[in-house]
């Protein structure tokens, strides 16, 4: 029966790796396998005629994947698709706006959608794409990551050049290991204590 589903974590969860890891799998039952990435996300990505990216893994997995953008339908990808067997996965999920993520909620009606992607930013607020997630998706899970106390992490910490956790700034700010550090809740109200 088809669904959707919501896998979260914080950064350095290993979101994308099991997005790919996903795939592998249902290939190898026999799925259509169709990856997305919102074109907001631009590591690893090129844009070519046919608005290509990448989804990789810090672990070294990758597969190319459909960019989408903010004004644009899952529809216009997805209408010529009539196969049962078809599950549609996209990494990033955050960045995809309220209308997106209620359209792949129609689809889920039909297909399995699988996103993965951040709960909250870096000043513990939703996205606008994980919070209507998390009022549609029919199954959410939490991939769970460490923070360097050994306490699992749940906070994206934005960082600047010297390691210092920023409070202040833009929602959206693309960035890996050198702008986001995972951190549980001790860690970041101690460090964010020292900044007031």
């Amino acid at each position: 029966m088809s669904k959707l589903i919501f896998c979260y974590g914080a950064m350095n969860s290993g979101k994308s790796m099991q997005l790919l890891t996903w795939k592998y799998n249902y290939e190898e039952a026999g799925y259509k396998v169709f990856l997305y990435k919102p074109a907001m996300d631009t590591r690893g990505s090129f844009k070519d005629s046919e608005n290509k990216g990448v989804i990789a893994s810090r672990a070294g997995l990758e597969a190319s994947c459909t960019l989408v953008y903010e004004d644009e339908t899952f529809s216009k990808y997805l209408d010529k698709i009539n196969d049962p067997k078809t599950i549609i996965m996209l990494d990033e999920a955050q960045f995809l706006a309220e209308k997106q993520v209620k359209e792949l909620y129609q689809i889920s009606l039909k297909y399995t959608v699988v996103c993965f992607g951040l709960k909250t930013d870096f000043r513990q607020c939703f996205f606008e794409g994980s919070k209507v997630l998390f009022e549609l998706a029919d199954d959410i899970r939490e991939l769970k990551t460490v923070c360097a106390c050994g306490k699992k992490a749940t906070i994206n910490a934005r960082i600047n050049e010297n390691g210092e956790i920023l409070l202040d700034g833009e929602q959206i700010e693309i960035g890996g290991n050198e702008r986001y550090k995972s951190m549980c809740k001790h860690c970041f109200e101690r460090e964010k204590n020292k900044k007031m």
